[in-house]
């Protein structure tokens, strides 16, 4: 039998560990009030029979305090509850010793996975961790209800991000970028004022995500469409720089020819800038900031052909790379880019077609962009367009006091991730059990939600005021950020894990099945459902994720894995399924594995991603290039991956 200790470390269950409690206990009371070597043994005995092959420490405790209580010695009960209680004590000062110790000598393998975008080696990094192990400490013993603790030890849920609960800061964001741009901000008590060129508004673009990125906990998207504006003040300050110094000494298309020159640079440093300084800067939790460029050709832009230009750089720049210490081009993490599929670039004759062939070369190389299809986003969303925010998390569509959609200048509350297997496994292909428990399971992670909201509540915008004040969320002075909670402004996200494992638990076989499929769209409605039952009563906005949490795969199957054993296709394999995914072994086409995966995304809104595996096979232009005009029609957002198949080149978050 393993226990599960406080920290979440497993062990062999120990006798000796009961025996020496209770005979401290023992020591504290009369002889007539203490029990025997034989009461001792016959408990640890009661212990073992229970026949669990993991059980939690406090659970251990609290059936020997029930034990003797049964054999009325009431005083050594007391005995024992007060020698628990000073043990407690002690462990508050001390709980986070090991792992932060571990840490320093590189021998947490845990944290060393966690995160592959952070070297965990590296002191500037270690600083932020060390905060974290300290932090997770003092959520476990005092922020966080002890069933939900429970509940997230025990596999049966994931309190993302728990390392950074004790503050009071959000998880993701669409930053404002056109506010902060166009009005100015305020970066560390210094005016930032609106840029008079594209290289100046590139570099104060870097300094706003760093700035973000520092304050908040989760990924971050930029519209560039923003910096189109920007452009044309570059072209026209050029312009008449020219003309004022070689008016009527050349010609105006020499003129013009200079200016084009000149802009070009203009262009290819500033889109350098963001690359580098993204690559190169370091946010306070010692990495680079976890950013998303979202490259978006929109017709009723005024600047479109500016935005076109960024676009094509943006690219062109990504697809010769960076190169690494040695000198060699590698592919950056960061930035994140997503390119929009619509009607004039999705490889049926538009104007900008030439930008989607440029697009899926880049994708070839260096894995990004991923796709999203404007057509089936509309129908998804109101009609909207727009940026998932950084970690694949959708906002829901919501509207100003003017009656206009929002989008930019929103933000995640947090998530919390249910365990679908593990539901399966408990009830043990009982249909009327798996449904009873699934109820229980979501009213956990309601609450677990919940705490999320309450920690936010009556923050005061000066915590971090280059969200609350300075434009990147609103431009609050000194207040309650309050209002930005409810309403549905900002969300709170369910995540789920193992769709897959838990439908051919349940009926047998794959979720790709005729049978299977009708199963898993019940639970994939139940989750929906839920959260919008939860969205009515509370005034918040629920919404449901496709968790691309990479490291939950692993560690939900790892936890289930020593409580159930090894179960054939299930934990067998040592990870879930990601969210809705149909799991790799499975003979099917590519464009059936998107058709079929698109029926859970239209579900998921609150955010998902499929995955295109290109590792080790050379797709023809031609093959991408069809896959790419299907992918317009038929799903909303898709991922060029390489490696394995749960490898998509970051974990996010935890």
């Amino acid at each position: 039998m393993k226990v599960v200790k406080r920290d979440g470390k497993i062990v062999d269950f120990d006798r000796e560990k009961i025996r020496i409690a209770i005979g401290k206990a023992n020591e504290e009371v009369n002889e007539e009030d203490r029990i025997s070597n034989v009461q001792v043994t016959n408990i640890c005995k009661h212990i073992e029979n229970l026949n669990k092959k993991r059980i939690l420490v406090e659970d251990i405790q609290d059936i020997i305090e029930e034990r003797l209580v049964d054999l009325g010695k009431y005083n050594l009960a007391k005995s024992y509850i007060i020698y628990r209680y000073n043990r407690a004590l002690v462990r508050k000062s001390n709980t986070t010793d090991e792992s932060i110790l571990s840490l320093i000598k590189n021998r947490n393998n845990e944290l060393k996975e966690e995160n592959p975008n952070r070297d965990s080696s590296l002191v500037s990094n270690q600083r932020d961790l060390i905060a974290g192990e300290v932090s997770k400490d003092i959520t476990k013993r005092m922020l966080l209800p002890l069933k939900i603790v429970k509940a997230h030890e025990e596999g049966v849920l994931h309190f993302h991000d728990m390392a950074y609960f004790l503050q009071p800061i959000f998880n993701s964001c669409i930053v404002n970028i056109q506010d902060m741009l166009d009005n100015g901000t305020v970066i560390n008590g210094k005016m930032i004022e609106s840029p008079k060129s594209f290289q100046v508004a590139c570099m104060i673009l870097t300094q706003i995500i760093a700035s973000v990125a520092s304050n908040q906990y989760g990924g971050l998207s930029i519209d560039t469409k923003h910096l189109g504006k920007y452009l044309r003040k570059s072209k026209e300050k050029f312009k008449n720089n020219y003309i004022s110094k070689y008016k009527g000494k050349i010609k105006e298309n020499e003129i013009d020819e200079l200016v084009e020159d000149r802009l070009k640079d203009e262009l290819s440093t500033g889109i350098q800038i963001i690359q580098y300084q993204i690559n190169t800067l370091m946010t306070t939790n010692g990495q680079s900031p976890f950013v998303t460029l979202f490259l978006n050709i929109d017709e009723q832009d005024p600047y479109i052909e500016e935005n076109r230009m960024i676009i094509e750089e943006i690219l062109n720049q990504r697809y010769k790379g960076m190169k690494d210490k040695d000198g060699n081009y590698i592919t950056p993490s960061f930035p994140k880019l997503i390119y929009v599929l619509n009607e004039t670039n999705n490889l049926n004759g538009g104007k900008y077609d030439y930008l989607t062939k440029l697009a899926i070369k880049c994708s070839q190389k260096r894995i990004y962009p991923d796709y999203i299809s404007s057509k089936v986003m509309k129908e998804n969303y109101n009609g909207n367009v727009f940026s998932p925010m950084g970690s694949r998390n959708f906002l829901s569509p919501w509207k100003d006091e003017h009656s206009n959609y929002k989008f930019e200048g929103r933000f995640n509350q947090g998530v919390v991730s249910i365990n679908l297997p593990q539901i399966a496994l408990e009830a043990d292909a009982d249909m009327d059990l798996f449904w009873k428990y699934f109820d229980e399971r979501l009213d956990l992670c309601y609450e677990a939600l919940m705490c999320r909201h309450h920690a936010l509540l009556g923050t005061l915008s000066s915590v971090s005021p280059i969200h609350y004040e300075y434009g990147c969320i609103s431009r609050l002075n000194n207040e309650k950020i309050d209002k930005l909670l409810t309403g549905g402004y900002s969300t709170l996200s369910l995540g789920y894990i193992g769709l897959y494992e838990v439908t051919k638990l349940m009926t047998g076989k794959s979720h790709t099945t005729l049978e299977g499929q009708e199963f898993a769209l019940k639970v994939m409605n139940k989750l929906k459902s839920s959260t919008e039952k939860w969205s009515k009563e509370t005034n918040l906005s629920f919404t449901l994720y496709g968790t691309p949490s990479n490291n939950l795969c692993y560690r939900f199957a790892k936890i289930d894995k020593e409580k159930y054993g090894s179960i054939k296709d299930i934990t067998d394999k040592n990870y879930y399924t990601n969210s809705y995914h149909i799991d790799i072994r499975e003979n099917i086409d590519i464009f059936e594995k998107l058709k079929f995966e698109s029926q859970f995304q239209k579900i998921s809104t609150g955010g998902f991603i499929s995955y295109i595996n290109i590792n080790n096979i050379d797709y023809n232009d031609k093959f991408l290039e069809d896959l790419i005009k299907f992918v317009y029609e038929n799903i909303e957002y898709i991922s060029f991956n390489k490696g394995d198949y749960l490898s998509d080149l970051e974990s996010v978050n935890e």
